[in-house]
């Protein structure tokens, strides 16, 4: 890891009646930078080398497991959905009952800064956490600072739908055992990979058996997706968003490099980073680009 940037053991926090662990990077005097991962992502979504090398660039990393994922708590007694029947009932515009929606995780997330004692944050958000990220600079802009946007969407209904073969690879159910997770999560990776930049298939293989390890939650997988579905599409608060913002999309994004250039084209001010080659994630080829524009524009 990146020399002299202190790691911090990971901690838990009593927030909205339900535990969020936690850990830091860096040293808590810097300006803080909180990272939301994407959908089903444990904390360790970010690399600790990737987390220690935007600490050394002057901040105060925080990265946390949502609730329902990792070591935080699990709401199982909130049952296992049907995620074919609400994204159905959704586009025949039905209301739908969720356990949570991604206003709560953005709860969860506004609650930890307050058990930190942070007041403004820098925000990164990957994904799912780019949605939460919108949220927090659309109901607490005063609590955040800057909000650097990747693998983002508004989720407007108009943008192009991700490639079917796509969705069927991510929404099929991952193995219970452990060799068989692996595989799946290799699999799923690689085809949100892109085709340009290596595959460095041992390092997915070893974060998957460390995920694995750590624990699975797959019901809380699934009500995660679904508090995404059923929070829809922002794009008209986004509209008057005055949080200065950054969005960051791959060329070879699956989802559609519309997505990004359309998240941009909302928020007032944005600026748009296309790095060529990427797709959905975050690989070390591209670290220095991403780490040195979220640098530049934390400020």
């Amino acid at each position: 890891m990146t020399r002299s940037v202190p790691h911090g053991t990971p901690a838990r926090a009593t927030i909205n009646g339900i535990e969020i662990v936690y850990d830091t990077f860096g040293d808590a005097s810097s300006p803080p930078l909180l990272l939301n991962a994407g959908w089903g992502g444990q904390m360790m979504a970010w690399d600790e080398e990737f987390c220690a090398q935007l600490a050394a660039r002057g901040h105060w990393v925080i990265r946390y497991d949502y609730r329902d994922m990792g070591l935080s708590t699990k709401l199982d007694g909130a049952g296992v959905l049907d995620i074919p029947a609400l994204q159905e009932a959704m586009a025949r515009g039905e209301a739908v009952e969720v356990p949570y929606t991604l206003r709560d995780m953005m709860d969860d997330a506004v609650g930890l800064l307050d058990v930190l004692g942070v007041e403004p944050a820098h925000l990164v958000g990957s994904s799912m956490g780019a949605g939460i990220a919108q949220l927090m600079a659309i109901h607490h802009p005063s609590r955040v600072r800057t909000m650097t946007l990747l693998g983002s969407t508004t989720d407007d209904p108009k943008l192009p739908a991700p490639p079917h073969e796509v969705l069927t690879v991510l929404l099929k159910p991952s193995p219970a055992d452990r060799e068989g997770y692996i595989e799946s999560f290799v699999e799923k990776r690689l085809v949100l990979h892109g085709t340009s930049l290596p595959f460095d298939e041992g390092r997915i293989r070893e974060r998957a058996r460390r995920i694995f390890d750590r624990g699975l939650c797959p019901d809380g997988a699934a009500r995660q997706l679904a508090a995404n579905i059923a929070t829809g599409s922002l794009k008209d608060e986004l509209r008057s968003t005055k949080v200065p913002t950054l969005v960051i999309h791959g060329s070879e994004d699956p989802f559609g490099i519309e997505h990004g250039i359309d998240t941009a084209d909302t928020i007032p001010g944005a600026e748009l980073l296309i790095i060529e080659g990427m797709g959905h994630g975050l690989p070390p080829d591209v670290w220095p680009q991403v780490i040195e524009a979220i640098a530049r524009h934390a400020v």
